[in-house]
């Protein structure tokens, strides 16, 4: 907040159903649209076009900027969180045939599950009911587009704001990526990859992760580990544990239960499941790098081990489901990235 009183060339645009172009002065002009029965009495201006539609089996625009800016905000609330993975949200820059960003629009978020919880860090929230928000920082010199995939059988709503500043971008500048991975089961005394190795010259500043145990115990005593440009069979960065690197200590457990929280930088949330047809326990975490930024010259691959404890004090090896969000920032518009599963390689069953 520390220079907003300062005198800037900045425009600004935003993006929603009642302004697909986010053009000046063109916000609120619908007569007609699918939810345009509310207003009938009130007319042009009052409320007309609040949802997009996106048909079946389909990917939509619904944001493209033909200038130099900036990504700021995104407000997204799929109409149906029933299966949050059945969206796909990806982002293209500067004319980029492959796309920055591309997870199930609930990873993104660090909102893997349809179930309600509240997040309240400094650059995701997720807040009642079921409005997911984000302020990375997103620059582009040239152009910017924002798509919706809808995965489902049938057509889906979908509200959305995202806002943007026109203005200029210095060539340095940096493109902000999120890269999606999913391994179910991943393999035994097999780590996990976060982020396969990326080429070029940027910074790691994020981590989520959807992590489903399936056996009893303890489950989080896995290392995650940052090879950076030149490091070989050994990282430059090693942590001490999962929760650890969440910046939790023992298991995130205060007198025999686990203890959910929400902090700027760190989060995490345990689902128990004590239904009849539930079969493990799911855990969702998330960490910012927003003071520490894991900054490379070259190169950067990121895994974690799954890792849990067994009997004899013993480490156990563990084969879980777990799937993660990368966030970070590279000095190119894309970058190598393993392909999306298809629909029922994401779905969370």
């Amino acid at each position: 907040m520390g220079n907003l009183w300062e005198r800037k060339n900045i425009k600004t645009r935003s993006y929603s159903a009642e302004n697909p172009t986010g053009e000046p002065g063109r916000g609120g002009m619908a007569t007609e649209s699918k939810y345009s029965w509310a207003s009938r009495e009130l007319g042009q201006g009052w409320k007309v076009s609040p949802f997009t539609e996106i048909p079946a089996k389909t990917e939509k625009c619904i944001a493209e900027c033909n200038f130099s800016g900036m990504i700021k905000h995104m407000w997204i609330v799929p109409l149906d969180v029933r299966d949050l993975r059945n969206f796909i949200l990806r982002v293209y820059f500067d004319g980029a045939a492959r796309p920055a960003i591309e997870c199930p629009v609930g990873d993104f978020f660090a909102s893997p599950n349809a179930e309600y919880f509240q997040i309240s860090s400094l650059l995701v929230c997720r807040n009642p009911n079921n409005a997911y928000n984000c302020y990375f920082e997103m620059p582009f010199k040239k152009s910017c587009r924002v798509t919706m995939e809808n995965l489902n059988d049938k057509e889906k709503g979908l509200a959305y704001q995202i806002d943007c500043e026109e203005r200029e971008i210095p060539d340095d500048a940096l493109f902000f990526h999120a890269h999606f991975r999913r391994e179910n089961p991943l393999a035994y005394k097999t780590p996990y990859t976060i982020l396969d190795t990326v080429a070029g010259k940027g910074c790691y500043i994020g981590t989520s992760m959807l992590w489903t145990v399936p056996n009893n115990g303890w489950w989080g005593e896995g290392e995650i580990k940052f090879f950076i440009d030149g490091d070989g069979e050994f990282p430059t960065v090693c942590g001490t544990g999962t929760e650890d690197y969440f910046c939790g200590s023992y298991n995130f457990d205060v007198d025999g239960k686990y203890q959910n929280f929400s902090t700027p930088y760190t989060g995490f949330y345990h689902w128990k499941t004590d239904g009849v047809y539930t079969a493990a326990n799911r855990f969702s975490m998330y960490r910012w790098h927003v003071t520490d930024p894991v900054y490379f010259d070259e190169r950067l691959r990121v895994t974690i081990q799954a890792l849990g404890w067994r009997s004899n004090d013993r480490y156990l090896p563990l084969t879980a489901d777990i799937s993660s969000v990368a966030y970070f920032y590279l000095d190119a518009p894309e970058s190598e990235r393993r392909p999306l599963p298809d629909a029922d390689g994401l779905e969370i069953c």
